[in-house]
């Protein structure tokens, strides 16, 4: 399984090929590699990614390239998250393009963005951050305790 490395902080001037041969020169072979140019300028908009084979290539890339220094800019190499589906909540955000254009769907936006905030969406569809899912349970319960009062 291929594990795909997200690279930040590049600076603008960087070329997929300086990039590749960097990575290639710390951990052998690469899969693919991948610099983020703007559509304008075509210069690189500060990040890419790169994907490897195995786990043990990416984290040999992490440990001996993060916080490396490159044409004066520190790289922050991480494992890059997995790409979110947008189908299934794009269905519920906004209507579709035909509904734009014939105006059959007036206001039908602004309601399920209502719905939403009202919590009457399914816990399924949407999950905390996990990392303030302690600090909402706690808000939960103040105002939970609130209402009871």
């Amino acid at each position: 399984m291929s594990i795909r490395l997200y690279v930040g902080n590049l600076p603008k001037e960087i070329e997929r090929t300086e990039l590749e041969e960097l990575f290639s020169q710390a951990a052998g072979e690469l899969t693919s590699t991948k610099v983020v140019t703007d559509r304008k300028t075509g210069k690189c908009r500060g990040f890419g990614f790169v994907t490897v084979e195995t786990e043990e290539q990416a984290d040999v890339i992490i440990e001996k390239l993060n916080g490396y220094s490159l044409k004066e800019s520190v790289l922050k190499i991480e494992k890059a998250l997995p790409k979110a589906k947008e189908a299934a909540s794009s269905a519920v955000e906004s209507p579709t393009p035909a509904a734009k254009r014939t105006g059959t769907n007036k206001g039908k936006g602004r309601q399920a963005q209502g719905a939403a905030n009202n919590g009457s969406v399914q816990s399924e569809t949407f999950q905390p951050d996990p990392r303030w899912a302690q600090d909402l349970e706690k808000l939960k319960e103040m105002l939970l305790a609130q209402t009871n009062a």
